[in-house]
């Protein structure tokens, strides 16, 4: 083991707030000292280019002069209460429900935060899906960037596909979501 492992160190927090514009944002937890730091890079290695505030977040960190910073992220689950999410004029799914459906790759299109809402195209198919911003806040993610790779959980709605879930790439290839 090297030196430098021996000093990182796993720890478990919430996200106190993350900006993309900005390429980092703070996680706070009880078994740090101080906030930890969150790079947009090291989001961006776990598979994610945002975070939702509040979500929960397993992060490896290391004590570096500028204070703690988070140098790996292990895992990220949506923030807490995200139980069951809207889906088509008043619908509701369970998580269970949702989980049951299959993960489907796909691009995204564009995203507006601001309009609350995007598309993207599964792979292998010009149809698009449609993506609100609050079911990205219960997938855990802030905002989503044109040409991202996700995985979706889609239904087919009264108006076209919509997504009920998005997963980022990488992790739903780790089986994490």
């Amino acid at each position: 083991m090297t030196e430098e492992e021996k000093t990182m160190r796993i720890v478990h927090g919430h996200v106190k707030w993350f900006d993309p514009a900005k390429g980092f944002g703070f996680i706070v937890s009880d078994e740090a000292e101080s906030d930890i730091l969150l790079h947009a890079n090291v989001l961006r290695n776990y598979g994610q280019n945002s975070v939702a505030d509040g979500a929960t977040i397993t992060v490896r960190v290391q004590q570096s002069p500028r204070g703690v910073q988070a140098v790996e992220v292990v895992s990220v689950q949506a923030p807490a209460g995200a139980i069951a999410t809207l889906v088509d004029e008043g619908n509701l799914m369970t998580a269970e429900e949702v989980a049951a459906l299959p993960l489907e790759p796909a691009r995204v299109k564009w995203f507006d935060k601001a309009k609350g809402f995007g598309f993207a195209n599964v792979f292998g198919s010009n149809d698009d899906v449609f993506i609100h911003v609050e079911v990205l806040r219960i997938s855990g993610f802030a905002d989503l960037q044109a040409g991202e790779a996700v995985c979706l959980r889609i239904i087919d709605g009264k108006r076209g596909r919509m997504a009920v879930q998005v997963a980022s790439w990488e992790a739903a290839a780790r089986g994490g979501r």
